[in-house]
């Protein structure tokens, strides 16, 4: 045999012995991550009772949730289905109970509407989830504010294009931290509000949902595969409205600490 036939066949054994090793690893040795150009922060909640953070996978929204609020967005709640939309992961905005985030005015709009919700995070994921088993997915709950461009929205709507621009941007999410389920159970009723500058704007229970979290993780789970890390945003009361810099939101939900956030 040549010198340069035993040089290549020698190269390809020492090819296939190398990936051979790549691919069967010591047990308990440590996969490494591949290489990047750059890092990219991961979304993160505080978790209530752990040094533990919460890691935000996908932040699915419902939209007109509650009847008054449907009809006030010119919608008749007795025969629409559910409808859902996201927001970007990053667009969470941590804020911690006790203390008035500030809260950035974003840029292009100037009719910037709150909107108060209670937030579920999922422990478990799956497809076509039975609604009966839908609670056993959810890791805990919090309260948050689905921020909107509401002139960027409607105007969207009015050309019949996607109004992402609309609802997904920067601190477009804030919320609270997570308080797991084994300690403040299931939320299906009690009072949720919202007020600016210390007045009452939006006022409702939660029993007043027209799909509950159950109904809305079971329908999610028809159209995506749900996975550990995704958030719901539950759907927001009647009287949505604008506001400007300097307002003063504060938020609740019965069984939850309350949330207050400056618009700067």
């Amino acid at each position: 045999m040549s010198s340069s036939r035993r040089g290549l066949l020698a190269g390809s054994a020492a090819m296939a012995t190398g990936a051979i090793a790549g691919c069967a690893l010591p047990a308990g040795a440590a996969r490494t991550s591949p290489s990047t150009p750059f890092d990219v922060a991961a979304s993160t909640i505080p978790i209530v009772g752990s040094e533990q953070v919460y890691p935000v996978r996908r932040i699915y929204c419902i939209g007109r949730n509650y009847a008054a609020h449907a009809r006030e967005m010119g919608s008749d709640p007795t025969r629409e289905p559910p409808f859902f939309f996201q927001k970007p992961a990053d667009a969470i905005q941590v804020v911690t109970p006790g203390v008035v985030a500030d809260h950035p005015y974003p840029s292009l709009t100037k009719n910037y509407h709150y909107e108060v919700e209670l937030v579920v995070a999922l422990a478990k994921g799956g497809r076509d989830i039975a609604t009966a088993d839908a609670l056993d997915h959810v890791y805990g709950y919090s309260l948050g504010l689905d921020m909107t461009r509401r002139d960027l929205q409607r105007e969207m709507g009015d050309q019949k294009k996607p109004w992402e621009i609309g609802k997904s941007f920067d601190h477009a999410a804030p919320v609270g931290p997570i308080h797991p389920v084994a300690k403040v159970g299931h939320f299906t009723d009690g009072a949720i509000w919202l007020k600016v500058n210390g007045q009452t704007k939006q006022s409702a229970t939660l029993k007043y949902m027209i799909w509950s979290v159950a109904e809305q993780i079971s329908r999610l789970s028809q159209a995506f595969e749900l996975m550990p890390g995704d958030i719901i945003y539950s759907g927001t009361p009647e009287n949505v409205g604008p506001v400007v810099r300097g307002d003063l939101i504060e938020i609740h939900i019965d069984g939850l600490p309350e949330l207050s956030v400056r618009i700067v």
